[in-house]
């Protein structure tokens, strides 16, 4: 089992330590299931940021 999660841009699935390399991939993450949102949180982070009013000129 192990320790550390990635989410795989290429192949859309979380992986172990033992997979794609880091360019292609999101992570570590703490959890096989936070690893699975990646892309949830990739989004929220981004609207976040979008609406933060410190970023808008």
């Amino acid at each position: 089992m192990a320790d550390r999660w990635y989410f795989c841009l290429k192949h859309h699935a979380v992986e172990g330590a033992e997979g794609c390399p880091g360019r292609d991939r999101l992570g570590p993450y703490a959890s096989e299931e936070e690893a699975a949102r990646a892309l949830e949180k990739v989004q929220e982070r981004n609207e976040e940021w979008d609406n933060d009013p410190r970023w808008n000129d």
